[in-house]
Formats: structure tokens, sequence, C-alpha cells
């Protein structure tokens, strides 16, 4: 049996590690990484998956981010990811356990952004199970590379115009 459990509740060096393994240890120089950079992850929407046996199995984390429109103006939104499975348990469901967890806290939350979900991911996996879609990000830009197919969101607060991603919320010094 495997639980859902709020992420703040497993212990975070074992949160490390399994990210570690699943990505690999130059994970951090990834863009998604610099779109987040000062941020902390929203607790509503980060979860765990744990083992009987209390071994974390796959984790999901959520992030506060806003589109600085081109325009003016800043949208909030929330940042999806990582989504992390131990590698021998991978495409036996917990990512996908994961990702509707949060789909369900995110539509019940008020967090700001909360209608506005975006991620850096495979499109034909998040487009086919969970309805993100490239169709309003074409404009968007992010502090490093990417593939922009697989700039996606999901929401009716996705904003469809040019703009800066960047993170939302700072932590306190």
């Amino acid at each position: 049996m495997i639980a859902l459990l709020p992420l703040e509740t497993v212990d975070p060096q074992a949160v490390e590690t399994l990210l570690d393994r699943a990505f690999g240890p130059g994970r951090r120089a990834r863009t998604a990484y610099k779109v987040r950079l000062g941020t902390s992850e929203i607790p509503e929407l980060s979860f765990a998956a744990v083992a009987d046996d209390g071994s974390l199995l796959g984790s999901i984390q959520c992030w506060p981010v806003a589109l600085e429109c081109d325009g003016g103006g800043s949208v909030p939104m929330v940042m999806v990811g990582p989504v992390a499975v131990q590698p021998d348990r991978q495409q036996g469901g917990i990512g996908r356990m994961l990702m509707e967890r949060m789909l369900e806290a995110a539509e019940a939350a008020p967090v700001p952004g909360a209608d506005a979900l975006m991620l850096v991911g495979d499109p034909e996996y998040y487009g086919r199970f969970f309805d993100f879609t490239a169709e309003k990000t074409g404009g968007w830009r992010l502090p490093g590379p990417f593939e922009a197919r697989r700039l996606l969101a999901r929401g009716a607060g996705v904003p469809a115009g040019p703009g800066q991603l960047g993170a939302r919320l700072r932590r306190a010094a």
C-alpha cells in the first residue's frame, strides 16, 4: 500500500536523495531550478508517496512563480515539478498518483496561481493524462535553455501573452 502524505512530513534529506537518484547530480543546473530560485515549495500542493515500511517512493513539489508580462503586470502561477519516483519503481503509477493528488489539491486550495499551473515536461505524457498544453506558452521566456514544446500549462488563469517566467515569492533572508 502507498500513502500520499504532505511532503513537509518527510525527511528533507530523503527527498534530496530521491531527486538525485531520479534526475542525477546535475539536476540543479536545469532551467526549472533557475525559474524557482529563491522560493520555497507550496506545502498545500507538495506531496510524498510513502511505502508501508516508511520508505520514500516518490515526491511532487510545486512552486510559486509568476509571468512578468511584456505589456505590464504580473500573473501568479504555480510551477509543477519535479515529479520524482525511485528509479526501480518507475512506470508503476506512482508519478500519476502524485499528479492526481496535486491537481485535486490545486482545485480546492486557496493558493494564488493554482488556476494557472505550468511545468517543463513531456507533452505526450502531461498532455494525454493531465491536459497540459503548449497552446499559450509560445511567448514565454525562461532564465535558461528549454524546448518550447515542453513548456506546458493548464488552467483558466494561464496567460497567453509574452513575458518572463520567474520566482514569485522570496524566502526571508
